[in-house]
């Protein structure tokens, strides 16, 4: 099993992200700091978590505001 010392996300699922955002911002505060469709239209996980994971960069803009979150 490789390890990922330098990897900040090493560990983190997408879900989990998602799941710290929306209880940081809520659905209208996430929204508004990466306005995307999934997250300002009826918004739920289940939905937002199908959509993150088709789209990398949509992905990369939750993974960067997680990280700057966090460090």
């Amino acid at each position: 099993m490789s390890t990922q010392p330098n990897n900040p996300l090493h560990g983190v699922t997408l879900e989990r992200m998602l799941t710290e955002l929306v209880a940081q911002y809520g659905w209208q505060g996430l929204g508004a700091k990466i306005p995307l469709r999934c997250f300002n239209n009826e918004p739920s996980i289940a939905s937002s978590l199908k959509f993150l994971r088709r789209t990398p960069w949509a992905r990369m803009e939750v993974e960067q505001l997680y990280l700057r979150q966090h460090s």
